[in-house]
């Protein structure tokens, strides 16, 4: 482009009728010729800039382009994000609701323990008070434990409990406990295993029910809905009378009412 103006500039100077051109000395004539020159580059220049702004100008388009490209991923991703929040969050408040409604019925059934000085005073002759004291005391601690939310320390003390006295009368209100302590850790897998411990070892005592009871909790917290409800069905077809009956008819009413 600079040279086509260039050549048009230098051709119509020469382009000019021979007389006028001659009114121009030598000297004269590279003046004129310099400042066509001049006008010619400064034309040049000019035109240059114009095109350096237009090129920048479609850069910067290019790059608004880009980063309107970016920002609408970035959103789609965003929202991709908070929809898997919400379901997070949706799952950790169901978690914490079947959390609640358990230590409601823990908290129930601690209330109405059976107190175990008496129990063991009860079931022992005189002459061996000394022994169902220790037990009874050593159970309670146990259970205080739990009490305090000190859950793996209840464990250990309860396991200890059924190491020192094997035989006692409060063996599977401890192996109970144990599984309850489990389930307050969220460790429901572990929870299950020692209830059927109490369903395998003990399963004529008072507990067993409750046992079954907190095995259909466990599943329902890991999400096995159809194995809880057949536990609860086993509940009421073995222990049809027990408290925790009761508690498991209204279980399974509230999970048919879901449906």
């Amino acid at each position: 482009m600079r040279r086509a103006a260039l050549a048009a500039a230098c051709a119509a100077l020469f382009a000019l009728p021979g007389p006028a051109f001659a009114l121009f000395d030598d000297n004269v004539a590279r003046d004129r010729i310099e400042v066509l020159r001049r006008q010619v580059e400064a034309a040049a220049k000019l035109v240059d800039e114009r095109l350096a702004k237009i090129e920048a100008n479609a850069g910067d388009r290019r790059a608004l382009v880009d980063l309107a490209t970016q920002i609408d991923a970035l959103k789609t991703e965003i929202a991709r994000m908070r929809g898997q929040l919400e379901v997070l969050q949706n799952q950790i408040e169901t978690a914490d609701k079947r959390g609640k409604d358990l230590y409601v019925d823990i908290d129930t059934r601690l209330r109405k323990l059976e107190q175990p000085k008496e129990a063991a005073a009860a079931e022992k002759p005189p002459a061996d008070a000394a022994a169902p004291a220790a037990e009874s005391k050593a159970y309670e601690a146990a259970l205080n434990q739990f009490k305090l939310g000190n859950y793996p320390l209840a464990v250990a003390a309860f396991q200890g409990f059924l190491v020192t006295y094997p035989s006692s009368k409060l063996a599977p209100s401890a192996q109970y406990w144990i599984g309850n302590a489990y389930f307050a850790q969220r460790d429901y897998k572990q929870a299950m295993a020692a209830q059927q411990r109490v369903l395998s070892a003990w399963p004529e005592d008072a507990k067993a029910p409750d046992a079954l009871l907190n095995i259909a909790s466990a599943q329902d917290a890991l999400g096995d809905r159809r194995g809880a409800q057949k536990t609860l069905e086993g509940l009421l077809a073995k222990y049809p009378q027990s408290p925790a009956a009761a508690s498991a008819r209204q279980r399974l009413t509230q999970g048919a009412a879901k449906k």
